[in-house]
């Protein structure tokens, strides 16, 4: 069976979520009524290219390739191709069926890559926008460089069940605190800093503002250029005090949080 039809069938039980990690900031959470969204799905090859000098070569397997991809939301929090992948949106059989979800310039690539307007959503930090049962919360992230300065996160809430803060690329600023406001459960962080996103001791600190229940780094395993230890980020909630909340995700493999 592949990964897509196992996620399509797998149970949730009410009250919880379920997510599976696709390496870099990629996600698919499950609500128990079947909803499925995605969360900036990176499933190519195509970041290889991008720079002569910077080993951008993919190092996660592609679990499920875009032709096999079947979701009910797809969500982007910022249009660097590592985020909304062009080759992945262009490669999407159901995107007749899907919603699309995101800042302006990754609708821009959603429009050129074949999407119709009626299935764009604009998103920005601060909106809601209701679909099904998940109610989504745009939250402020920090752009880490000039070529796009739309950055942005989301908090996810199905059925009124837990809430999942992802941070997206942001780097360290006073403002990405303001998603404490949502009183998410979980927090899933970025940790490489050598971009400009927060580091394990930012992530640390921001989840020490946060205070989820768990705390899962990503945005670390992709590239070798651009690779973190996420062990880092479980000594330095250690050492601000946020104690078992740290959870290390395989991919592929799902993971089930009750409220």
């Amino acid at each position: 069976m592949n990964l897509m039809r196992t996620i399509r069938e797998f149970p949730v039980p009410r009250g919880a979520v379920a997510m599976w990690w696709f390496g870099q900031n990629g996600y698919i959470f499950k609500s128990p009524e079947g909803t499925l969204a995605g969360v900036d799905l990176y499933l190519t090859d195509s970041c290889r290219a991008l720079h002569q000098e910077v080993n951008l070569a993919r190092r996660v397997p592609v679990l499920i390739s875009p032709e096999d991809l079947d979701i009910d939301l797809f969500l982007c929090t910022h249009n660097h191709q590592d985020h909304t992948d062009p080759e992945t949106i262009r490669n999407l059989r159901h995107k007749d069926t899907m919603r699309f979800i995101g800042p302006m310039p990754s609708c821009d690539v959603y429009r050129r890559e074949g999407v119709e307007s009626g299935r764009i959503q604009p998103a920005w930090p601060s909106c809601r926008i209701e679909e099904r049962d998940l109610v989504l919360d745009g939250t402020f992230a920090l752009p880490t460089d000039a070529s796009d300065l739309n950055h942005m996160g989301y908090v996810l809430s199905f059925g009124g069940g837990p809430k999942i803060y992802v941070t997206g690329d942001t780097a360290d600023h006073e403002l990405v605190h303001s998603a404490a406001a949502h009183s998410p459960d979980v927090m899933i962080t970025v940790i490489n800093g050598g971009f400009n996103n927060l580091s394990h001791w930012e992530a640390a600190r921001l989840a020490k503002v946060i205070k989820p229940r768990v705390a899962i780094p990503c945005h670390y395993d992709m590239f070798p250029d651009n690779s973190a230890d996420p062990k880092l980020f479980r000594a330095a909630l250690a050492l601000n005090d946020v104690r078992g909340a740290y959870k290390e995700l395989t991919h592929g493999e799902p993971f089930v949080f009750s409220r």
